[in-house]
């Protein structure tokens, strides 16, 4: 008879140990692996595409590479501002079933990389089944602040994923 694998709290505790960008949307701090991240760059100019989500904003070419660009405060619902000086875009490597897509994330401000480790970590609470949490990796609690640590193969939907790998083409 086969072992059965138990994931325990202290597992998933340890699978978020690790270095983290951190960004902010609307003073909330939030944070995201390293090794999911290819670039930060400014705000270029960036082409529309009719008939995408409100979230997707649209493409730009970074060195020749179309890159599908999405408003993280619009997929969050948070309410949008004018982008500043400081906001940026971060280009993550998202992987999906289809293989993997690079995607350009526009946030408020890049802060810092930090390295998170397992006593800073809690997972993620439930909210209840009318919040969709599933994008939550945990909790960090850093010198009283909150980072919220983002998986971000599972911010946007299979279908958003897949609309997304049709523009990047």
């Amino acid at each position: 008879m086969a072992k059965e694998k138990v994931i325990t709290e202290d597992s998933k505790v340890a699978a978020l140990i690790g270095k983290y960008l951190t960004f902010e949307l609307k003073q909330e701090t939030y944070g995201l692996d390293v090794m999911k991240i290819m670039q930060i760059i400014g705000i270029p100019e960036i082409t529309p595409i009719p008939r995408t989500p409100k979230f997707v904003k649209g493409v730009i070419n970074l060195r020749g590479k179309i890159i599908p660009v999405i408003d993280l405060r619009l997929k969050f619902e948070i309410e949008l501002e004018d982008y500043t000086e400081e906001t940026a875009i971060i280009v993550v490597d998202v992987k999906n079933a289809d293989g993997d897509i690079n995607i350009g994330i526009i946030v408020d401000r890049v802060s810092d990389v930090l390295d998170i480790h397992g006593k800073e970590i809690e997972i993620t609470p439930s909210f209840g089944v009318e919040v969709n949490s599933e994008f939550i990796l945990g909790m960090a609690k850093i010198q009283k602040k909150i980072i919220t640590l983002l998986d971000i193969n599972r911010i946007l939907t299979s279908e958003e994923l897949v609309k997304l790998q049709k523009v990047e083409k």
